[in-house]
């Protein structure tokens, strides 16, 4: 396990954001080189140069819809330098909400890397602000399903690319952020059901949760509002030790089930904090 320094991790980005000029020309050149050989690029003339200026000369601005062509060739097969100079790993499907129909959009190491180096320094900066111990983390996190390309590519929106990367998996053993939940509750196929058991996991590991976390402000509204509905039905499986049938998913009911053993003491704790915010179906914070 590598030791992971807030203090390293803050210098560094201080430092970087103070010559941000040097960085994103360093940044462009990179790509440049890398990418310098695919077949969109060598349209352009740019000749092996990867200066700023050149560049903005080049490559015109595009929109997703003058790159589809391009991305659809990858998702059927070709592996030639199309769009980067390196094969993708995967690709990125959009959920559509924004113009009616999904996008599809290139993965590659690259993009997983700067993703894993945002969730270091937010967390060193979190942390620095909000100092937390060596607990548990109640992350409110969710897979897509996945599909397989015409060439045989995972296909998934980019948080399941994410989640799965075994590098995602040791920065969060790095910064000591233990989610309370089983992979298999994030990757359940049925979001609802995958909430139940993160409120489940949290409240048997509530004396050890340190911090909640969600990507979306709209996933911590939808689990509080979940949570008023169905927080008796927790505490039954806790007092029980048994998991509510609403769990349909078999490796889902397998994982939580091992987490979980009748405890009358903690449900009841669970209880009667819960009885004293909602006495009649009102709303009110979850109970710490």
């Amino acid at each position: 396990m590598t030791v992971f320094s807030m203090e390293s991790v803050i210098e560094e980005f201080e430092t970087l954001t103070k010559d941000a000029d040097r960085v994103q020309r360093e940044t462009l050149r990179k790509i440049l080189k890398q990418n310098g050989e695919a077949e969109y690029l060598q349209q352009f003339g740019l000749e092996g140069r990867t200066d700023p200026e050149t560049f903005k000369a080049c490559v015109p601005l595009v929109t997703h819809q003058d790159l589809e062509p391009y991305i659809q060739r990858i998702f059927d097969g070709d592996t030639s330098p199309v769009l980067t100079g390196k094969p993708l790993t995967a690709i990125t499907v959009s959920s559509g909400t924004a113009q009616g129909k999904r996008k599809f959009f290139p993965f590659n190491e690259e993009l997983l890397q700067s993703t894993v180096q945002i969730y270091r320094i937010s967390f060193a900066f979190r942390n620095r602000e909000y100092p937390i111990g060596n607990g548990k983390a109640l992350q409110f996190i969710y897979s897509s399903m996945e599909m397989k390309t015409n060439g045989g590519l995972t296909a998934a929106a980019a948080t399941t690319n994410i989640y799965r990367s075994g590098q995602f998996k040791r920065i969060l053993k790095d910064i000591k952020s233990q989610c309370c939940s089983p992979d298999e509750v994030i990757f359940c196929p049925h979001s609802d059901q995958s909430l139940y058991c993160h409120l489940l996991c949290g409240l048997i590991y509530s004396d050890e949760v340190q911090w909640v976390f969600a990507q979306f402000a709209h996933s911590l509204v939808n689990a509080f509002r979940a949570f008023e509905l169905i927080w008796e039905d927790l505490c039954n499986d806790i007092r029980h030790g048994v998991l509510s049938s609403r769990i349909t998913v078999p490796f889902v009911r397998a994982a939580v089930s091992k987490l979980l053993f009748p405890n009358r003491t903690l449900a009841d704790s669970i209880y009667k904090k819960c009885l004293g915010l909602y006495p009649s179906g009102s709303f009110g914070e979850p109970p710490t």
